[in-house]
């Protein structure tokens, strides 16, 4: 199916948000079946596969440790000529007859989406939920100007985000930096740096300081910089199962047209199981936009 153009903004049949086997697995079934799609997440794929130290478990490829599971998918990507977009996606909106993805600045909108963002193993911190647009935000290029010149704190779980803490780092006046490994990446003066993380985000209506090792620092915002959101906060609406997104056996979700596969719907935590749903997942999808068609 073709991709057309609504207000200026491309419109496809759906949306893949997630690049471990589940991703994969609804990638390649969607470029079979001649579907428009995006897919978001990382050209390196999953870093819980790339660790993993051997799979025994998953049909044609016998006794692998994850690094060469992963460079098997790589390479049937490829081979395939499909694309991963490596943008990470903020927030989704249902839009009543489409969905449209934040990524930054950038807004993506297609027909139905697919969640398979894995599953989200970091406890939020105590004000997180809360305080979420009172003053939290997961997206620094969305968010940050609204900080001009105001005193900042930064959650970061990863050095891949440096780029978006030297970008807070030059519009804040202090920035207050919380990591969970060594070195902040950036040479801004304006830095004051933590090994480790908060224990709580305060205020009430708004965010008003971040408590550390008993101590209170006054801000204005908190940005936490993680690999994945909740899917709860990913996309409001959303019905949830503990912390995972409640399913059908079509992979289908409470929200029309909004389908997820792999570890974010529950156990087991399987390869093999995660790719089958992405299968399910694209067919339903199938449906669905034939059943928008009639």
């Amino acid at each position: 199916m073709a991709f057309y153009t609504q207000g200026g903004i491309s419109m496809h049949d759906f949306m893949i948000i997630g690049s471990g086997p589940a991703g994969v697995s609804a990638a390649l079934t969607a470029q079979a079946r001649d579907l428009s799609f995006l897919w978001f997440g990382s050209p390196d794929l999953s870093i819980k596969i790339e660790k993993a130290e051997r799979i025994r478990n998953y049909p044609g490829l016998p006794d692998v440790t994850g690094e060469e599971m992963r460079r098997t998918f790589q390479q049937q990507i490829k081979d395939a000529g499909i694309r991963i977009t490596p943008e990470r996606i903020n927030a989704v909106y249902s839009m009543g007859s489409h969905y449209a993805a934040s990524a930054g600045q950038k807004i993506y909108e297609s027909k139905a989406i697919l969640l398979a963002t894995g599953i989200e193993t970091a406890k939020p911190i105590p004000g997180e939920t809360e305080l979420l647009g009172k003053g939290v935000s997961y997206c620094a290029t969305c968010d940050g100007f609204l900080k001009k010149q105001k005193n900042i704190a930064v959650i970061c779980t990863s050095p891949k985000f440096n780029s978006e803490i030297d970008y807070l780092a030059g519009i804040a006046s202090a920035l207050t930096l919380f990591t969970t490994y060594k070195g902040d990446g950036s040479p801004a003066s304006n830095i004051t740096h933590h090994l480790g993380l908060p224990s709580e985000i305060l205020g009430t209506d708004r965010v008003q300081a971040i408590s550390y090792q008993g101590q209170e620092t006054p801000v204005d915002g908190v940005f936490i910089l993680r690999e994945s959101i909740s899917p709860a906060v990913l996309l409001k609406g959303l019905e949830m199962q503990g912390s995972h997104i409640q399913v059908d056996r079509a992979q289908k979700t409470n929200l029309p047209g909004c389908y997820a596969a792999g570890d974010c719907t529950g156990r087991p935590y399987q390869y093999a199981k995660a790719a089958g749903e992405g299968n399910v997942a694209v067919h339903s999808i199938l449906e669905y936009l034939s059943s928008k068609v009639l």
